[in-house]
């Protein structure tokens, strides 16, 4: 893959040379000033526009956070775009004073209420135009849904549509000139949103990078659902119930049972799928785990186990969603399946979104009740859906990316997603508008004991590097505005070593004595 330089390869871009004769003359201090005197768009109210010098940090709304940093000098736009006669999106829009002339829309994560401030930093930073919305409610909650339909709507599909239209007339109005290309960078929620962007509304951004996508959305905190109830919540009580302290014997025997399965024992499991957990060397009592109540598990605790790393399938035997992957549990997330509670977000969605009664109980929940989510689906926001044949007819990429650690959303979903789409499509072979790269070792969207710094999000900002090979971000540009598309993505861990990321399906991981390559599936 050639390494495209997001500033030394600015030629790709129509017209930008035009644009980057005037950059060094371009004062963002009038330009903005100039712009809150002038900004009108519809249905919006403008609720501030300031110019903000680089390496600062400025103070947000929102019960989110208080504060962001702010890396580059820009303009700051803050307003609320009323959606309907019940439902309104806040937005913010951070327009760099050197402009590269692409616009960018960042997403959301988990129930969608907040601004994400470390995307509009990231992107800012390597010049796009980039707004974000709170996605039509305030904070990472579910209490807002209960008997407001609209406000479902703004999070399953309107607030990214809307926050796309407002932000390209922003451009318009601040550099006097049409965005030359579009973008869209998110994750888990943020991932879901980009797909239902392609799927909705397919003009709206030439390129897509959707990380961890949250699709089938409601099947997925059902799910959730399910990994809590597995271990008896709600309540401690129940004999199955695991407490936190016995898990690292769990991943002890994955990774004993496991770890060589890809040729190297390093503690990563390149393909979880590989690896089929057999719970029963822990049972207490037997010959292999002893009576070491601190490590070893009743044959009720096991039950759990094996629920926890199956899929989820119908009475039909139609899978309903992918199990968790063996490993995936060894992360602080496993904290908020297993502690005895409802997973918060299932806790919330199902009451407020799906049967719009607080006083539901979680007591009987199970497969049922994922088939009746089925039937409401609010908002229409499950989003698993295979027919993107609009978006590939419109010459739109999406680079979509999973981490095999990912204790929130089953990596296997993203497989499971794929191959709707290539069910659906034809042709079939999806590499002309579509890429999924698998990611060992990596957790929920970054992190993990993997390779998992490969620009895909702010957390990745300080060690973003510069070219495509290595920033999936770059890698989505060079391919919508060179025709260049990426074949594998080589990421960074925290120790500094280098590993590359292969594309599904087409290509597999593989130790070859020295370091982890992507060879050609058979």
């Amino acid at each position: 893959m050639r390494s495209f330089d997001i500033f030394a390869d600015i030629g790709l871009l129509v017209g930008f040379l035009v644009l980057a004769g005037s950059c060094a003359a371009f004062d963002g201090n009038s330009t903005c000033a100039s712009l809150a005197d002038s900004l009108q768009l519809e249905n919006t109210t403008i609720i501030s526009i300031t110019h903000v010098s680089a390496n600062t940090t400025v103070a947000t709304a929102g019960s989110c956070q208080s504060t962001a940093q702010v890396s580059s000098d820009l303009c700051r736009v803050f307003a609320q775009v009323n959606t309907t006669s019940s439902s309104a999106v806040k937005f913010e829009m951070w327009l760099p004073d050197e402009w590269f002339g692409r616009f960018i829309t960042v997403g959301n994560g988990g129930l969608g209420g907040c601004i994400d401030y470390s995307n509009l930093d990231y992107t800012s930073s390597f010049h796009f135009a980039a707004i974000g919305s709170d996605n039509g409610h305030d904070g990472d909650t579910c209490v807002f849904f209960l008997d407001h339909p609209e406000v479902i709507n703004d999070l399953a599909f309107r607030a990214i549509h809307v926050s796309a239209e407002r932000g390209k007339d922003i451009v318009q109005q601040y550099y006097n000139t049409t965005p030359a290309k579009s973008y869209y960078l998110g994750c888990s929620t943020g991932g879901r949103q980009g797909m239902k962007s392609a799927l909705m509304f397919p003009d709206d951004f030439d390129g897509i990078m959707a990380g961890s996508p949250a699709s089938d959305f409601n099947h997925l905190l059902g799910w959730s659902g399910l990994l809590s109830r597995a271990i008896g919540a709600p309540g401690t009580s129940s004999p199955s119930f695991i407490p936190d302290s016995l898990f690292p014997s769990v991943s002890a025997a994955i990774l004993q049972q496991c770890d060589l399965l890809d040729g190297v024992k390093d503690g990563i499991i390149t393909e979880p799928d590989d690896c089929f957990f057999d719970p029963s060397v822990l049972l207490c009592g037997t010959s292999t785990a002893g009576n070491d109540t601190n490590s070893c598990l009743t044959a009720d605790q096991i039950e759990a186990l094996n629920k926890i790393y199956s899929p989820v399938v119908s009475s039909e035997g139609v899978v309903l969603f992918p199990r968790l992957d063996p490993l995936a549990e060894n992360q602080t997330s496993r904290e908020l399946f297993f502690n005895g509670s409802m997973f918060q977000f299932t806790d919330g969605w199902w009451p407020n979104a799906i049967v719009n009664n607080t006083n539901f109980s979680f007591a009987d929940f199970g497969v049922k009740d994922l088939v009746f989510a089925d039937t409401i689906n609010p908002g229409g926001i499950a989003t698993f859906d295979g027919n993107f044949s609009e978006y590939r007819a419109l010459g739109g990429k999406i680079v979509t990316y999973h981490g095999r650690f990912d204790g929130l959303i089953a990596s296997g979903q993203s497989k499971r997603l794929r191959n709707l789409i290539s069910s659906t499509l034809t042709p079939s072979n999806l590499d002309d508008f579509y890429r999924l790269f698998l990611v060992p070792g990596m957790e929920h969207c970054t992190g993990g004991p993997g390779a998992f710094n490969f620009g895909q999000d702010g957390t990745s900002l300080a060690v973003a590097r510069n070219d495509s090979a290595h920033n999936g971000l770059l890698a989505l540009v060079e391919w919508v505005e060179g025709d260049v598309a990426p074949g594998s993505i080589f990421g960074t861990a925290a120790d500094g070593s280098v590993r590359e990321h292969c594309r599904f399906p087409a290509f597999k991981s593989r130790f070859n004595g020295t370091d982890f390559e992507c060879v050609e599936v058979a």
